[in-house]
């Protein structure tokens, strides 16, 4: 028996596919596919951390000489799953619509999916997920989705980061019904350069029935030295949402 077959054996044993071990690992499937298929040969820091994971010798997954032990598995303590090449996962026994209350998955190499109504990890699915790449209903990480974000790329219904999309955006750069930030573009803009199809408040500002701001373009336009109550009066006429007035009249500082 050589080395790709033990490994195929004992991934079979403990009933894992190729990418749910590529991630306990740290790698990706299709390295787990090229050890298998004989095509590559893992370094020894991925040797070790097989070896530990399946319970078996070094010597006996490289070279088949030592005996296999009568049941191969992951090591079990109180739940929590260390693993070389620095991995980590918790999972708490409660749990709430199939979920559990608290999933944990990170990994130094690879991606990690934690799914739970905490998910906190490489990759984060939950109620409230925290992660590079994130989706919940609160959400925050370097990409996101959800009902509420925060993200160097946001994208929900209230989403905060350097670039944001949602019904309300708050960035650097802002796409919304009503957005906020540096480059704004929504139905209510307001920031540094905003544009709307309706009300624009900002240093640039251009918009269809108002504009607010130093260099504005609308069917109404008024400078940024223009009184908080004659801006209010101009939106209301604009027909502007009342805590959307809140928001514009507080991107201008009035």
């Amino acid at each position: 028996m050589n080395f790709e077959t033990r490994l195929y054996e004992l991934r079979k044993k403990a009933g894992l596919s190729q990418e749910e071990l590529a991630n306990l690992v740290g790698v990706s499937r299709q390295a787990v596919q090229k050890w298998e298929a004989g095509s590559s040969r893992p370094d020894l820091d991925n040797l070790t951390a097989l070896a530990g994971y399946f319970n078996v010798t070094l010597d006996w997954l490289i070279t088949g000489r030592a005996a296999e032990p009568p049941q191969a598995g992951p090591v079990v303590v109180e739940h929590h799953y260390h693993y070389e090449g620095w991995r980590y996962e918790y999972k708490s026994e409660r749990t709430l619509w199939g979920l559990p209350l608290v999933h944990i998955n990170l990994s130094q190499r690879g991606l990690t999916w934690a799914r739970g109504i905490l998910a906190i990890g490489n990759v984060a699915t939950g109620v409230v997920a925290i992660g590079c790449f994130a989706a919940g209903i609160f959400s925050l990480g370097a990409i996101c989705l959800g009902l509420l974000v925060l993200a160097g790329m946001a994208v929900g219904i209230v989403s905060m980061g350097g670039i944001s999309i949602g019904l309300i955006a708050l960035g650097g750069c802002a796409l919304g019904y009503l957005a906020v930030g540096g480059s704004a573009v929504g139905v209510y803009a307001g920031g540094g350069a905003a544009i709307a199809s309706k009300v624009a408040v900002g240093a640039s500002a251009s918009g269809e029935l108002l504009a607010v701001g130093r260099d504005a373009v609308g069917a109404v336009t008024l400078g940024l030295e223009a009184s908080r109550d004659a801006v209010a009066q101009a939106m209301a006429q604009a027909g502007v949402p009342e805590w959307v007035q809140v928001l514009l009249l507080f991107c201008l500082g009035k």
